[in-house]
This record gives C-alpha cells, sequence and structure tokens, in this order.
C-alpha cells in the first residue's frame, strides 16, 4: 500500500511577501488554501504540489523547496537526470551534447536523460494497451500532481491509471545500474540519481513516491538553479564530449502530447493546465470518453515545459524543442529485461511495486452516520450563503466556507455579505423603530 503521508511538500509560503489576495485561493485545484490572518495558509493534507500557486501568485510568496547540488557533495558518484524540458531553457542550441557536457563541468559525474527512459516507457504503454483485461481509457501516470488530484477528487479512476513506472523513476535505476556495470568499484550507496526537474510536482514524488515504496531518485535540483550554473560553462565548450542518447519521441515528452503521439495511437486525448485537467477527469468519470484508449493529462500548461520551476516562457521553451527534433532520429532505446518473450511481454520491474489508494483527506468524518449528518449540516448553510464565491471570507467557495463551518475552522460570521445584509437589516429595523418614535 502506498505511503499516505505526503506532508513532505516542495510548494511552501514566504509569509513576509504573502498580501492576503486570493488569487491562490481561487486556482487550488483541491481547495488546499485559505486566508486567514491576512495572509495565505496551505493546508497540507490536501496540497497536491502542481505548482499552480507559485505561477498566479503577483507577490512571489510561494515557493518550490528544492535541493542543492552542494548537499551531495559526500557521495562518490553524482549522476544528473536532466528532464527534456531542460533543454528547451536554452537560446540557440542546437546539439543535445553540449548541455551533457555542460553538467558535468558543472559538478556531476555522468549524465543520464530522462528522454532516454521516456522512450522505452512509450514503448511499453504501447504493449500495455493490446492487454484485454485493463480499463480503458488509461491515464497516464507520468505527472505526479496529477495522480495525486485522482487520488483526491477522483478515486473511482484509480483503475484507470497506467500502473507502470514513470521515466523519472526508470531513468534513476537504469542510470545506478549502469554506473556500477561501468564502474565496478561503486556501490549504490556511493552513487546519487540527481533529478533536474521543472515542477514543484516531482520534487514531492522523490520524497513521497507514487507507486513504488522508496524512489530511485535521491534529490531533486530546480532547472531555474541548474540553468544559472550552465550559462557560463557552455560558453566555455567548444567541442561537447558526451554523446547524447535521446530521440525524437523522448524530448517530446517535454510538451503536452508529446507522450500521447508516441503511443502511434490516434484514439487519445491530451490536455494541459489544471483547470482543463479536472474537466477532463470529470467526463472520464461521466464515461464521455469511451471511444478513446489512452489519456495524457498534465497539471502545467503546455506541459513540463509550462512548469514553475522553469526559467523561459512555456511557448518558446516548446518552439525551441521543435527545432531540436530536426536533427534526431524517431527513437534511440529499447530496452528487454531478461525474460522477455515478446512484444506483448512487459517485466513486472517496469510496473508499480505499490498501489495507489484514495486519499480521503475531504472526508467529513470516519464515522458514516457522523459525516451524513455534517454533510446535511453542510448543505444547510451552504443554502444560507450567497453562492457568490468571492473568496472574502478567506475560502475559496461558499460550500469551502459550509465545509470549514461544520468543521469547526470557521464560523457564519466570517461571510462579509452576509454580515454585511445582516447589518443593513439591523439599520433599517432601527430606521423604522426610530421612526415610529417620532
Amino acid at each position: 500500500m502506498e505511503n499516505n503521508d505526503i506532508r513532505r511538500h516542495s510548494v511552501s509560503l514566504d509569509l513576509e511577501k504573502c498580501k492576503g489576495c486570493t488569487n491562490c485561493l481561487k486556482r487550488c485545484p483541491t481547495e488546499a488554501i485559505r486566508i486567514r490572518g491576512g495572509h495565505a495558509v496551505i493546508k497540507s493534507e490536501r496540497c497536491i504540489d502542481c505548482g499552480e500557486c507559485i505561477r498566479v501568485c503577483p507577490y512571489r510568496a510561494k515557493l518550490a523547496k528544492c535541493d542543492r547540488l552542494d548537499d551531495f557533495s559526500h557521495y562518490k558518484w553524482k549522476i544528473a537526470i536532466p528532464a527534456p524540458a531542460l533543454y528547451g531553457q536554452f537560446a540557440e542550441l542546437d546539439d543535445l551534447d553540449y548541455i551533457l557536457t555542460g553538467l558535468l563541468q558543472i559538478g556531476f559525474d555522468d549524465v543520464f536523460e530522462v528522454a532516454r527512459a521516456a522512450e522505452i516507457v512509450s514503448e511499453y504503454t504501447r504493449h500495455y494497451l493490446h492487454r484485454p483485461d485493463i480499463t480503458k481509457p488509461v491515464i497516464s501516470s507520468a505527472c505526479p500532481a496529477v495522480v495525486r488530484l485522482i487520488s483526491v477528487r477522483f478515486p473511482y479512476l484509480l483503475d484507470n491509471v497506467l500502473p507502470i513506472l514513470p521515466p523519472v523513476e526508470l531513468a534513476a535505476r537504469m542510470a545506478k545500474q549502469e554506473a556500477m556495470r561501468r564502474h565496478p568499484n561503486l556501490k549504490e550507496k556511493d552513487i546519487c540519481a540527481l533529478f533536474i526537474s521543472p515542477c514543484p510536482a516531482k520534487v514531492s514524488y522523490a520524497r513521497n513516491p507514487i507507486g513504488v515504496e522508496k524512489s530511485a531518485v535521491d534529490g531533486v535540483l530546480s532547472i531555474s538553479d541548474i540553468f544559472f550554473r550552465l550559462v557560463p560553462a557552455l560558453k566555455k565548450i567548444e567541442v561537447p564530449t558526451v554523446t547524447s542518447r535521446s530521440g525524437i519521441i523522448g524530448i517530446s515528452w517535454a510538451g503536452s502530447g508529446g507522450e500521447s503521439s508516441a503511443l502511434l495511437n490516434d484514439k487519445y486525448l491530451a490536455a494541459d493546465g489544471i483547470e482543463n485537467v479536472i474537466k477532463v477527469l470529470d467526463e472520464i468519470e461521466k464515461e464521455n470518453f469511451a471511444g478513446l484508449e489512452f489519456i495524457e493529462l498534465n497539471a502545467c500548461s503546455g506541459g513540463c515545459v509550462g512548469g514553475a520551476m522553469n526559467m523561459e516562457n512555456p511557448f518558446i521553451a516548446k518552439a525551441r524543442l521543435q527545432n531540436l527534433r530536426r536533427y534526431l532520429p524517431v527513437s534511440q532505446n529499447r530496452m528487454h529485461y531478461p525474460g522477455y518473450e515478446g512484444e506483448d511481454d512487459i517485466p513486472e520491474e517496469l510496473f508499480w511495486s505499490d498501489t495507489v489508494d484514495y486519499l480521503p483527506i475531504m472526508q467529513l468524518d470516519t464515522d458514516r452516520a457522523e459525516a451524513l449528518r455534517k454533510m446535511q449540516r453542510m448543505q444547510q448553510i451552504d443554502d444560507t450563503l450567497p453562492n457568490l464565491d468571492c473568496g472574502s471570507c478567506g475560502a475559496p467557495s461558499c460550500s469551502a466556507l459550509a465545509e470549514d463551518i461544520v468543521r469547526g475552522e470557521a464560523d457564519e460570521s466570517d461571510c462579509v455579505i452576509r454580515m454585511r445584509q445582516q447589518i443593513e437589516d439591523i439599520w433599517r429595523t432601527m430606521g423604522r423603530m426610530v421612526h415610529e418614535g417620532d
């Protein structure tokens, strides 16, 4: 069973910068944010680390806490695992080898591209879709924020989620195996695999793995941090020394639709942006996409190139990746594990070893009868509220305020509009009393 303790988040709040506006409040997909005491408060148990609050905060009060390369100096062998979105951050880049060589020059001992693992995952996903006993449409599990969202808000769709390791996890495992094979003197404890990530959800994944008990990713560095280290290093490279092994399929995973197009199947849908993701999941739950076989969902707009820890505008980054694709073969990676028997055979090592369970964080009470009573009370309170969802009360919606009241975390007087109406009623009553007294 999956470890449901997801409190080790990457998204955090800088209280000094927070002005208590409602931008993050309105956009959080799991209603994890409240405004209390003049500033935002993040409900840890509800946060899925999608990074939407980081993206919309005008005061930069939301932060993504990542690891630093210097934190891993005690390891003998440090492997960089760059996300394909990293390549889109650099202008006039026509050779991936420059980035890989630059990573070696800034302190890494080896590089293993996530794009390589993505091509392998694409191959086995194609095989998985051929199975007659699976629930369709299959939903990609590559975006941890989407999987967390499903486990919180759409538990009936958990059986639809693809139970194959995401590229970042497979890349970390393969990188360590390859390092020990090439350097027999290295032990696994000597090696660390450091993912260079475009989003905070991947940071949370390494700390709170999905589908595995312990991730092979030892640390997560932000693309924005590595970018500033790489820029001066790239200027010194005359001839790159590392040969990239990524193809068009692997690089395309950086943008929305890249994973789907690699399946060579036109019965798919790709959506990006957390609000669009929620709409699609609603439609799947209503069985409105019965004719589709695969659904690719990315919490970030544009896909991984839109992650909150990137440097470049996602549209520019995606255009740069399109240019890079022209110089690449379709794919350079295939894998046949020992015991691999044929095209539809998928090694057990590629499947999740843990289940992903429903996280009942929105449950009103563990006792069913008490939960129903609270739900009825919540509905009664909601019926008395103005249903304007203005956010002035510090909750994202009137129904959320009603829930907070039932949970004992708020009061009916928190509704500013309702309080104003009550004050106006009092003034009118007093006015009539004074008039009648005259």
